[in-house]
């Protein structure tokens, strides 16, 4: 039976910025996402007996058991309901990215799924609708359509390519006693992080997302993360000690990655934390994703 493989990259947000509470509940967000090479692996595979058959290997906890709430089965379901799927699919999801660290690996996940889904049945689908699944899915999904360096805005889910800033490598610490749900990281958003000056902070973000250089890190989440885990503080500190040019806290935590113009040095410096899950990757460029994916067309 033919089967496609997808990689399913994992991000970081250059700069994050939270511009205040809207009227249906969610953040309005300003953020730059930036797609890393650090990924998990998705197989799809037409199978004769209907229905979604979904393995997670590697470590199934760091997607939790596989059913029918998981994102990649959600996005198979969603997407086979709308291009009439007309056999089943059998899905191997092998996870490295770790879970409640920022980095976005099940909307990832989900992305690689409706991508995957799409080359494994040769159809094709309105880029606006495909689109509109990913957002349903997540308010991540829709970069993963995309990669390399993007503007967020609204939950994050309206998505406008960049151009893309030099290579960059990557420190990625994951503390394996921290994970940071991200529903709790906006309960601890103060009322004056995400209401005062937001004008300001929304020139100044437009200011810098545009810079060929990719601007300079910035997270409000650090803001309300940071206090309640002074580890994720202290293990800033340290990447920057350890030769970082920049340091940030992922999406809303917990993960914490550092920017190096050299790999070595980025080796070097994952010595610093041997209790700590450690990622060497570096930046994807939006042609290296495309390619990376197969050369698939992306929306």
């Amino acid at each position: 039976m033919k089967s496609v493989r997808v990689p399913a990259y994992a991000k970081v947000n250059l700069r994050l910025d939270v511009l205040g509470r809207r009227a249906d509940s969610y953040h309005e967000l300003r953020t730059i996402f930036q797609a890393i090479s650090l990924h998990d692996t998705l197989e799809l595979q037409a199978a004769r007996e209907p229905g979604i058959e979904l393995l997670i290997a590697g470590n199934s906890e760091l997607a939790g058991e596989p059913g029918t709430d998981n994102l990649v089965y959600r996005a198979i379901h969603q997407l086979g309901r709308e291009i009439g799927l007309q056999h089943g699919v059998r899905a191997v999801l092998t996870k490295r990215v770790p879970v409640g660290r920022g980095l976005g690996g099940g909307s990832s996940d989900a992305a690689a799924a409706l991508l995957g889904l799409l080359h494994l049945t040769g159809k094709r689908i309105d880029a606006a609708r495909l689109l509109e699944i990913a957002a349903a899915l997540g308010a991540d999904v829709p970069f993963f359509l995309h990669g390399g360096r993007a503007l967020g805005i609204g939950r994050g889910d309206e998505i406008y390519p960049l151009p893309d800033a030099p290579r960059r490598h990557l420190l990625v610490v994951s503390p394996h006693e921290i994970a940071v749900p991200t529903k709790d990281a906006y309960q601890w958003l103060s009322e004056e992080l995400t209401n005062s000056a937001a004008p300001t902070k929304l020139m100044r973000f437009c200011a810098l997302c545009w810079s060929p250089q990719g601007g300079v890190l910035s997270n409000d989440f650090e803001a309300a993360v940071f206090p309640r885990y002074p580890r994720l503080a202290t293990i800033k500190r340290e990447l920057l000690q350890q030769g970082a040019a920049e340091a940030s806290l992922a999406g809303s935590g917990s993960a914490v990655f550092g920017v190096y113009q050299h790999p070595a040095k980025a080796r070097r410096a994952a010595r610093a934390f041997p209790k700590d899950q450690v990622f060497l990757c570096s930046t994807l460029s939006r042609a290296e994703y495309r390619r990376k994916m197969g050369g698939r067309d992306l929306v």
